[in-house]
């Protein structure tokens, strides 16, 4: 009775004194471990990514290919972290546009085409152009849609590409040379900072990642999957679940029992991802494959529920709001 109590006053208030307990927890210690290895690992990424552009920008390009996925696990992996460095200048919006509920992806870039925009040819003039034309989802467009991969118009196609790439790795670069600072000079609120990346990144895994093509049991909408152009829905929600699990162990530092069953819950839920068979959750509308995912949801709920009743009262924080609940 006393945890729901308290799962409702964090989620509605401050936390209150009956149920907070104000553990000290090293959260300096846990930016040097948890956060700023995923931005080392997307600024080395993205630069791999340019580099490979810089050689071959065909659709079909293996290496490229390759490359778009190991700089876009980064950045899944480090997706959560909404605050700080990560949010100056919208930099997360523009390496990350989704769901992009009005079509203004394929739209923006469709018009860059038509017009053979020279904004591809200067690197700070492509900074200004709509978010929705540039980083990954945009990427994932020129490399696996039909209509752009197969471009009649290869030559600006490829400068396009290569403009998103730089931009992309320089938004990285720029997020990881200022988290670097950041990090030295940590404010009071680090640790609610810390709580909120946790809560809003499952939150936005259960209602956007996750609800989104479920939609309902009569209309399913696998179309607005994420990602499911180059086969990563299921996969963005592995490594999420993976860099949470991660997340939330080392919020709980301290309390060994509570890590333990943190643990157990996120590989529960790591275990419901691997029986679902399609990656893409093109075949939700199927009743057993929709009962597959609705398990995966509901066991993500579980992680957000033990997020809230037993690490938030723990810390004495609360949930609060999060850029990412405007995605």
């Amino acid at each position: 009775m006393m945890k729901k109590l308290c799962a409702a006053l964090v989620l509605f208030t401050a936390a209150s004194p009956l149920c907070a307990q104000n553990v000290d927890i090293d959260a300096a210690g846990i930016v040097s471990a948890h956060v700023l290895p995923r931005f080392e690992a997307l600024e080395s990424t993205t630069l791999a990514l340019e580099n490979t552009a810089k050689e071959n920008c065909a659709a079909g390009s293996p290496e490229l290919k390759r490359a778009y996925h190991s700089a876009f696990d980064a950045w899944i992996s480090a997706s959560h972290l909404r605050f700080g460095p990560t949010e100056v200048q919208d930099r997360a919006f523009a390496l990350a546009f989704w769901p992009d509920t009005r079509g203004a992806t394929p739209r923006s870039l469709r018009n860059l085409i038509t017009d053979k925009d020279a904004v591809v040819d200067d690197a700070g003039g492509f900074r200004e152009v709509s978010v929705a034309a540039r980083g990954f989802y945009a990427l994932e467009f020129l490399l696996f849609e039909p209509e752009f991969a197969n471009s009649s118009n290869a030559g600006y196609r490829c400068h396009l590409l290569r403009a998103i790439v730089v931009d992309i790795h320089t938004n990285a670069a720029a997020i990881l040379s200022d988290w670097q600072e950041y990090s030295q000079n940590l404010d009071d609120e680090i640790t609610q900072k810390l709580f909120k990346s946790l809560t809003s990144g499952l939150q936005f895994a259960i209602d956007v990642r996750l609800a989104r093509p479920l939609g309902t049991f009569e209309r399913p909408r696998p179309a607005r999957a994420d990602a499911h152009r180059s086969g990563r829905s299921l996969h963005h929600i592995e490594l999420i679940t993976v860099s949470l699990r991660d997340l939330a162990v080392r919020l709980a530092e301290g309390d060994s029992a509570l890590q333990e069953k943190l643990d157990r819950a996120y590989q529960r839920t790591l275990t419901l991802a691997g029986r679902v068979e399609d990656p893409v959750f093109a075949d939700i509308g199927n009743p057993q494959e929709r009962l597959a995912v609705e398990s995966l949801q509901q066991a993500m709920r579980r992680l957000s529920e033990l997020a809230l009743v037993e690490i938030g009262p723990k810390l004495g924080v609360v949930a609060g709001f999060n850029s990412m609940d405007g995605d």
